[in-house]
This record gives C-alpha cells, sequence and structure tokens, in this order.
C-alpha cells in the first residue's frame, strides 16, 4: 500500500483569508465569548468572539482576539474595551445560540444587539458594563493590557473580577461544574457549531504511579 503523504503549508505563502481558514477549521472546538462593552453613549453592545479562552488563574485572566475594520479603524468592542477599560465575557450554551448568532451581526453602532436578539441584561457587581441574564455563566473584566499584533488584529487581555454562574450548574461545595446541567455551544468553522457530546475521563497519573504500572 502506498505510503498517504501529509499536505504541509508554509504559512507565510498564505494569505490571511487562507490562514485564517486553515486554523479555523483545524483549532476545534473553541469557546465561545458574548463580549458585553458600554459604548459612549450608554447602548449595550454584544458580539461573539471565538478566538477567545482562559489564560491564566494568577492573576485571572482571560483574552480575546480583536479584528480590526478593514481600514483599519477599531470595531465596537475593541473601541469600547479601550474608552472603558472594560467587559463581560457572558459564556454561551445550547439555549442561547440563536440569539448568540443574532448578535454576530455587523449592527450600526447605536444599534444594541442585546435588543435585536431579545436578551434580557443583569448588573454586574464590579464594572459597570451589564451581564447577560440567559448566560449560564458571566465573567467581569477589567481591562489588563491589549497587544497589538498586526494592523488588523488586536490580543485584548482582560483580568476576572467576579464570576457569575447559575445554580443550577455549579456544586459550590466541590467548585465543580455539572456536566449534565452545562450545555455549552462550541465554535467551529464557516457556519458550523457543536454540542459538547458525551464527556468521558482520561486520569492524570504521577510519574510514580506510571512508574509502577510498567512494573507489573
Amino acid at each position: 500500500m502506498e505510503a498517504m503523504t501529509d499536505l504541509s503549508y508554509d504559512l507565510a505563502s498564505l494569505t490571511p483569508h487562507d490562514r485564517y481558514k486553515l486554523l479555523i477549521s483545524l483549532v476545534i472546538p473553541r469557546p465561545i465569548a458574548l463580549v458585553t462593552t458600554l459604548g459612549p453613549t450608554g447602548v449595550v453592545n454584544a458580539a461573539p468572539f471565538s478566538f477567545f479562552n482562559v489564560f491564566s488563574e494568577d492573576p485571572p485572566l482571560v483574552v480575546l482576539g480583536l479584528q480590526a475594520k478593514p481600514g483599519g479603524g477599531l470595531k465596537d468592542t475593541s473601541a469600547h474595551i479601550r474608552d472603558r477599560g472594560e467587559f463581560v465575557v457572558n459564556l454561551v450554551d445550547e439555549a442561547i445560540g440563536e440569539k448568540m448568532n443574532q448578535c454576530a451581526v455587523d449592527f450600526p453602532p447605536d444599534v444594541s444587539e442585546i435588543d435585536v436578539a431579545k436578551f434580557s441584561t443583569l448588573p454586574s457587581q464590579k464594572i459597570k458594563t451589564p451581564r447577560i441574564a440567559e448566560a449560564p455563566a458571566s465573567l467581569e473584566c477589567r481591562h489588563f493590557t491589549t497587544l497589538e499584533v498586526s494592523a488588523l488584529r488586536r490580543l485584548a487581555i482582560g483580568e476576572v473580577l467576579h464570576v457569575h454562574v447559575r445554580k443550577d450548574l455549579w456544586d459550590p461545595d466541590k467548585m465543580r461544574v455539572d456536566m449534565t446541567q452545562y450545555r455549552p455551544l462550541a465554535r467551529l468553522f464557516g457556519n458550523f457549531y457543536a454540542a459538547l457530546g458525551e464527556p468521558f475521563v482520561h486520569v492524570r497519573q504521577s510519574y510514580e504511579k506510571w512508574a509502577a504500572e510498567q512494573k507489573k
């Protein structure tokens, strides 16, 4: 049988669009941050990002990959984070997936995606930006720093100040999420999303335990 030859790509030789397609197709699934920010007139903006993840626990940091407008100007979320110094990451589950997708429409700054998607808001504890009531969990963030990696891309890092989580999803004694209740939605590529599926376990071993098992 003839050996199968892998495909390989020098990313420097690809267009940014093809790099994007390659990376988002392979690095899956990705969590979705439905980010709320406050505009200069008090309009609540909500925008979904899948270039997102938790970055550290001490200090507690999350990172957002933000894209600029084609001409290089800041999109609403980036401008609001710069000007207000805060934002809320509202996590997305299956129940709010359709509403989250409505927030991806490129509305003008004076239109609130919260109103369009018919979300409700609740006040945050440590910042002025409200959180989305329907979200399974929300992370109140203070702007930590932004890395301007190119004219069109920046990484906004936020320090998580306060976390809200729906009561039925969380065991406060074990400090653990209930996977029978939490149904997070994952971003794939194109118009594709995915449910988490059935969880399973891989136990991480100590070196000593691994070594002992090799002798059996």
